[in-house]
């Protein structure tokens, strides 16, 4: 198993974006983690089916979200989080390919836990990636502890994360190492544009559209019902197609 479950951006104040996402996609917050104070941040996230989108904010200089905003001028696409059945395989797996882990993390217990491996971005390209594994309910709306316990009974069910794109010096090449880093290979789609199969999802890889630099640049969403659409949302062009939400 390995699937897309959330798409984190981060933005400069929080208020402002937070107001222009939920409206966009007419979504309540369903949890503020405080657990992303340690790293000078706080957050909302919504839940759409079983995936989530999550914008974080600093709250205090010289955090990591921070320079990454300096980094690619202003709010934008900041991580990339996929969960999976096994996690010691792909531990072993990951480190055996000479990435380095920012993160290794347990937290929670039994009844809500969360294990985590966040990627060094150096080290995989595109964007922060991290592979996580939730428990004891590992269904796709089972259980994710970076939601809380209650996310359910705010989540849209009609409305899902499809993938996400990076734009990318060499999308060729990192689509590669993220095709070796998460044992899916990687197929060119377009002339120059790859992408990477997830259970219910994808990952894409583009070349560089703007003077950003390397990030994840958009996000496709599938909703039942709904007429194409696209709007930009927290410097990050949000794509509406309409199909099956996946259960």
């Amino acid at each position: 198993m390995l699937r897309l479950r959330q798409i984190a951006l981060v933005a400069r104040d929080l208020d402002p974006v937070e107001r222009e996402i939920g409206a966009a996609i007419a979504a309540e917050v369903c949890y503020r983690d405080p657990g992303v104070g340690k790293y000078g941040l706080h957050n909302a996230l919504w839940a759409l089916g079983g995936t989530f989108l999550e914008v974080v904010a600093p709250t205090q200089s010289n955090t990591a979200a921070g320079r990454y905003l300096d980094r690619r001028k202003g709010d934008g696409g900041y991580m990339f989080i996929v969960d999976c059945d096994d996690l010691e395989a792909r531990r072993k797996h990951l480190v055996a390919s000479g990435v380095r882990l920012v993160e290794d993390l347990v937290s929670g217990d039994e009844a809500l836990k969360a294990e985590a491996l966040h990627l060094h971005p150096r080290d995989t390209g595109g964007c922060l990636l991290s592979v996580d594994r939730h428990g004891p309910d590992r269904s796709l709306m089972g259980s994710y502890r970076w939601a809380g316990a209650d996310w359910r009974t705010k989540a849209r069910r009609d409305v899902a994360i499809a993938g996400a794109t990076m734009q990318c010096e060499d999308p060729a090449a990192t689509a590669a190492r993220w095709g070796d880093l998460l044992q899916r290979p990687p197929r060119e789609i377009t002339r120059g544009a790859w992408e990477i199969a997830l259970d219910n999802a994808h990952a894409r890889f583009k070349p560089l559209a703007d003077d950003r630099g390397e990030g994840l640049c958009e996000v496709d969403l599938v909703h039942a019902g709904k007429a194409a659409a696209r709007v930009e949302l927290c410097g990050v062009d949000f794509e509406w197609q309409n199909g099956k939400v996946p259960s």
